[in-house]
């Protein structure tokens, strides 16, 4: 498939790598330009592009931005045909992104980013956490192959995002409509705790709407005090034994 992929920080770097490894035809573009793309994004297939040109005659587009610049990026989604498919893997944190109004009222995270661009998406590569996303993927059939969940309206896009995770190395699980995609959100059982199939399908269903914020919040205060920072990004072993721990 031709795939442009907007953004290249944790998650949009593996992406890079390991769609365009996986033989897709693969453009990235970041906030700055070409040139500043590091190698090693590239290495394997990737090509760097601009913003405009990533857009540009494509099958999908993968956001891989944070959540509080999809606004920005709206005017180049609003271009794509009704065919393309739209993939985004943000969440909502709101001491990065600001308090959206909307979303501490309920809106679901999803329904608000596809009001952002104006079109369908789908929601995937959000409940992974970057260094497992990065370490772990493995090939399909083998045991304990880490799952991760898949949101969107139209069923033709999730049979796509479906279709890619299993690509990048992960179990593919259909996780509903972007209604229901508060379930794979920080906070739920299901995210960030490298689950296997059967495993996440169950988080899924045990996930509790209302414990999901405070939940959130108390893995991001643990991790601030842990590294000292907000930036850095903990290690997968880490990362998963307090998402465990306090989501599950």
């Amino acid at each position: 498939m031709k795939i442009g992929i907007l953004g290249t920080g944790h998650i949009g770097k593996t992406l890079a790598r390991t769609l365009g490894a996986a033989g897709h035809d693969v453009k990235v573009a970041n906030s700055r330009s070409p040139e500043t793309i590091e190698t090693d994004v590239l290495e394997l297939g990737a090509r760097p592009v601009t913003a405009t040109d990533a857009v540009e005659n494509v099958d999908v587009v993968i956001l891989s931005v944070p959540l509080n610049r999809l606004p920005e990026i709206a005017p180049l989604i609003t271009k794509l045909s009704a065919e393309t498919v739209v993939i985004d893997t943000s969440n909502y944190y709101p001491f990065r992104d600001g308090k959206i109004e909307a979303i501490e009222a309920g809106q679901v995270e999803s329904e608000w980013v596809a009001r952002q661009l104006g079109r369908p998406i789908v929601k995937a590569w959000n409940a992974i956490g970057s260094d497992s996303f990065a370490r772990k993927g493995t090939p399909p059939g083998t045991p304990g192959r880490i799952a991760i969940p898949v949101a969107a309206d139209r069923e033709v896009d999730r049979k796509v995002g479906m279709s890619l995770v299993e690509d990048t190395g992960f179990d593919a699980v259909d996780a509903g409509m972007l209604a229901d995609s508060w379930r794979q959100q920080p906070g739920a059982p299901g995210y960030c705790t490298d689950l296997i199939r059967e495993e996440l399908q169950a988080a899924l269903t045990a996930a509790e709407r209302s414990r999901l914020p405070k939940r959130r919040d108390l893995a991001v205060q643990a991790m601030q005090e842990r590294i000292g920072d907000t930036t850095t990004n903990p290690d997968a072993d880490y990362a998963v034994r307090l998402s465990r721990a306090l989501y599950m």
